[in-house]
């Protein structure tokens, strides 16, 4: 019985080091992919343009209540910084989709600008809404932290079949 207990706790450990890596699936859509269950953030190639995209499943009400929103990345961020200006970049205010949570769709040039940053990430990636709030300051929601293992590759398999 203690064998199977710890055989259980084993595989547990293996699935949830998994859920950290990068994945790639090709077929008509070529899309690598992080997923954590409560967010997602993928590269795609759709109809031979990239595109980017965040999926937060429950995001925060001001979040689920904007019709607008910027989004920032930050390759490897500083373990105990919520400062998501620190080494970020950010996509300009975009429009939010809402269905079965919140998400942002970017295209072109700064998907391909991300499509960098995730792929030099070392240890983690970190995806954020964000909004300029009181004087100067910033307000992060949603902020979501994933494993870069397998980003570079997963990545690069999207970005070699769109051109």
């Amino acid at each position: 019985m203690h064998r199977r207990l710890i055989l259980a706790a084993c595989l547990l450990l293996v699935t949830s080091a998994n859920a950290d890596e990068w994945k790639y699936e090709g077929g008509g859509v070529p899309i690598a992919y992080s997923d954590t269950g409560s967010a997602q953030f993928q590269f795609a190639c759709r109809g031979g343009d990239l595109a980017m995209g965040f999926w937060v499943r429950e995001p925060d009400s001001q979040v689920a209540g904007a019709s607008s929103m910027s989004v920032a990345i930050t390759a490897d961020p500083e373990p105990e910084s919520r400062d998501t200006a620190l080494s970020s970049s950010f996509a300009q205010e975009m429009p939010l989709i809402h269905m079965d949570g919140s998400s942002v769709i970017v295209r072109g040039p700064v998907a391909r600008e991300w499509a960098r940053i995730a792929q030099r990430a070392r240890n983690l990636i970190r995806i954020a809404f964000v909004r300029t709030g009181s004087p100067g300051g910033l307000e992060v929601f949603d902020a979501t932290v994933l494993g870069a293992k397998g980003s570079s590759g997963s990545i690069q398999k999207v970005l070699d079949q769109c051109r």
